[in-house]
Parts: C-alpha cells; sequence; structure tokens
C-alpha cells in the first residue's frame, strides 16, 4: 500500500483499478493517504473514478466472454424464464450498473452484466455515476474526520 500512496494519483488510479476487479482490493486506503498526504482533491477524485470505472469495465467484458447457453445447460434453466431475464436486463436493467461499487456484488453484478450483453452504454454510465458518488462520498467524509483533529 506505502508503494501506491507514494506514487500520488498514479497509485490511488492503479489502486481504484485493481479494487474494482475481481482482485480483492481496498482503494480507500490507498486514496485516504494521499489526500491525507496533501494531495489536491480533484485529481484524487479523477484518478479514483477513472481506475475504479474502468477495472469495473474490465469485469463487464470479462462477463461478455461467457455464453448465455451456458446458464440453461450447466444451471438447467428455463430458457423462456431466462429470456424475460435478458429482456429486463437489456432495457432498465442495464441501470444496475450504477451498483457496481457495492463492495462485495459489485464484481458479479459487473461479470453479470456483461454475461447476459447489458446495453454498455447504460451500464457504462450508471457504473460511472455510482463510482463517481461513492468516491465523492468517501472523500467528504475524509476530510470531514479531517477537520475534526
Amino acid at each position: 500500500m506505502e508503494f501506491l500512496i507514494a506514487y500520488g494519483y498514479i497509485g490511488v488510479f492503479i489502486a481504484s483499478f485493481l479494487a474494482a476487479t475481481i482482485l480483492p482490493f481496498s482503494s480507500e486506503v490507498v486514496l485516504t493517504g494521499v489526500l491525507l498526504a496533501g494531495s489536491a482533491y480533484w485529481p484524487c477524485m479523477i484518478a479514483a473514478t477513472l481506475g475504479n470505472f474502468l477495472g469495473g469495465m474490465s469485469c463487464y467484458w470479462l462477463g461478455m466472454l461467457g455464453k448465455v447457453e451456458w446458464i440453461e445447460k450447466y444451471l438447467k434453466l428455463d430458457p423462456v424464464k431466462l429470456q424475460k431475464v435478458q429482456d429486463w436486463i437489456k432495457g432498465k436493467g442495464s441501470w444496475m450498473g450504477f451498483f457496481v461499487f457495492l463492495p462485495g456484488i459489485g464484481d458479479f453484478i459487473a461479470v453479470a452484466l456483461g454475461f447476459l450483453r447489458a446495453n454498455i452504454w447504460v451500464v457504462a454510465i450508471s457504473m460511472f455515476l455510482g463510482k463517481a458518488i461513492r468516491y465523492w462520498v468517501w472523500m467528504e467524509f475524509v476530510y470531514k474526520v479531517q477537520s475534526m483533529f
């Protein structure tokens, strides 16, 4: 972690990217260290959001490598029900990308959206918004706590 903190904005970008992949990693620790070291707010926000967004989209693309037929074959799901899920995902369900920032389940949501071929533009927009809001809230929290000391 100290290595990433020493690299400032690039470290925040890398940590945020890794945290959004299937690797267990905490970008908040690195982001907090860089902020407390005196780095500027907006470059940190941009680096964290872009890194996490691109990491999340890599999970989406990983999901796109899968085939829907695998669900029918290995999970023995009814093709009619599966089609209903796919139709929902391709419509309003693509907005589930907003929740990819959630710890623990976010990676699975991103992979599932890719696997089910959700609208990439809607997923990208909603994912970017969710991740930007996440880092904005976190950075505001860090600054509020720091101002108390």
